[in-house]
């Protein structure tokens, strides 16, 4: 095989690089080697900031945290199995919380560290550690760029550095019995399906796994039942001096599961046309990578993208919908723009769907402003095709409805006009 055509080969499999290839840590990301800027590789070198966690709790140090990265804690969303890097601290007594925003996510065990993955605008997502500080020692921050790969880089995350929600069948003690069957889930999984593993507060029109356990001598014929709580606190002892909150809400849930999809979409777009821009600019520094592979990427990427921001195959939220706390669905909208009207892609519907909108509010989020220009252009031109009254027009959303996303990111998004 010739250089040229190696390279060529290399520019044509860029989109489907295995996993275990480690695609981000090879030219021009480097992921492993290049310093990240976003805000937690920020307090890291800040020993001032760092100095500030001392003298205060865990839990302190987890508000903290949340507040640094402007994430709600109404956000907060509770996992009993053992799913996680701090496996042996997580037990139905003792879960894992996570909190989220649009750029970041934290994850916390009382008793063990802090996890933290966060956007950065050119790696995607980066992953930490935090040590919470003890009396006068300060807390240790740590990037991770290998351990937390081996479940968050893989297919299930596009093949790039991203997030996971699964869905497990629990025993008592919180081990996923895998013989009973594992999904990974997205906005598009039934209801049915959901939750296995996860406390969930509020109330759902339809069964699903969530505060339950299992027993794995049953089989898989266990019957689909709703059980529903108001607060975690009957199940999780002492949960007001461990936790910020009671609840692990559904609505919050939900929004993790889209947007967790969406966000894996966007960094292994990015990733994948970067890579094969800068081979295409090896293979021929004449021409434009846009007119061959890299365009073919970043236009395969559009639609899959499109998509998902569109909420294509939303999964059907029964009779009667979801109805969650009301605190969480005030911090999560606070954080997104309206229309002089008084609209929002962040109004939600918790009926025939999650979101009074077909529209994502992820086109507002770090990550979305960080596409490169040639990923984010035929993303939004296609987009367009999507909502516009063109025969490839998005089927599963009616005209008016197309007509009135339109009008909102045409007031609202910058970039719908590129």
């Amino acid at each position: 095989m010739t250089a040229r055509s190696l390279i060529t080969a290399l520019v044509l499999g860029a989109a489907t690089w295995p996993a275990c290839g480690g695609m981000w840590d090879l030219p021009p990301m480097r992921y492993s080697e290049t310093q990240a800027t976003d805000r937690i590789a920020r307090l890291a070198e800040d020993s001032a900031a760092t100095e500030a966690f001392t003298r205060h709790t865990p839990l302190e140090q987890l508000l903290m945290v949340l507040e640094l990265l402007e994430i709600p804690v109404e956000s907060q969303t509770l996992v009993f199995s053992k799913t996680s890097a701090q496996n042996p601290l997580i037990h139905p007594q003792n879960p894992r919380a996570i909190y989220f925003n649009d750029h970041s996510y934290v994850g916390y065990v009382p008793g063990g560290e802090i996890e933290i993955i966060t956007q950065d605008p050119l790696l995607g997502a980066v992953f930490y550690l935090i040590t919470p500080a003890r009396g006068e020692r300060p807390p240790v921050i740590q990037r991770d760029t290998s351990s937390c790969l081996s479940c968050h880089g893989t297919t299930r995350t596009e093949s790039a550095p991203g997030m996971v929600v699964r869905s497990v069948h629990p025993d008592r003690s919180g081990q996923p019995l895998l013989a009973l069957g594992t999904s990974h889930i997205d906005h598009t999984s039934p209801i049915e399906e959901r939750w296995g593993g996860y406390y969930v507060t509020g109330s759902s029109s339809l069964p699903h796994f969530g505060n339950q356990t299992f027993d794995e001598s049953a089989g898989r014929d266990f019957p689909r039942i709703k059980v529903e709580l108001e607060s975690v606190a009957e199940r999780v002892p002492g949960m007001q001096k461990r936790y910020p909150r009671d609840t692990s809400d559904i609505v919050a849930l939900m929004v993790l599961e889209h947007q967790c999809r969406v966000h894996n979409l966007i960094n292994a777009a990015a990733m994948e046309y970067r890579r094969a821009h800068w081979l295409g600019r090896i293979l021929d520094p004449q021409a434009d990578p846009d007119t061959g592979s890299a365009g073919r990427i970043a236009a395969h990427a559009a639609n899959r993208l499109a998509d998902a921001l569109l909420f294509k195959d939303e999964a059907p939220l029964g009779q009667h919908g979801v109805d969650g706390d009301p605190d969480y669905q005030k911090a999560f909208a606070a954080g997104y723009p309206k229309t002089a009207d008084g609209r929002s892609l962040a109004d939600f519907h918790l009926h025939s769907r999650l979101f009074r909108h077909f529209c994502s509010y992820m086109v507002y989020s770090h990550a979305f402003e960080s596409l490169p220009d040639g990923v984010k252009r035929p993303l939004i031109a296609r987009l367009r095709e999507r909502l516009s009254d063109a025969a490839d027009a998005a089927e599963w959303i009616s005209p008016v409805e197309r007509r009135k996303v339109v009008a909102i990111l045409e007031e609202t998004l910058p970039a719908w006009k590129l």
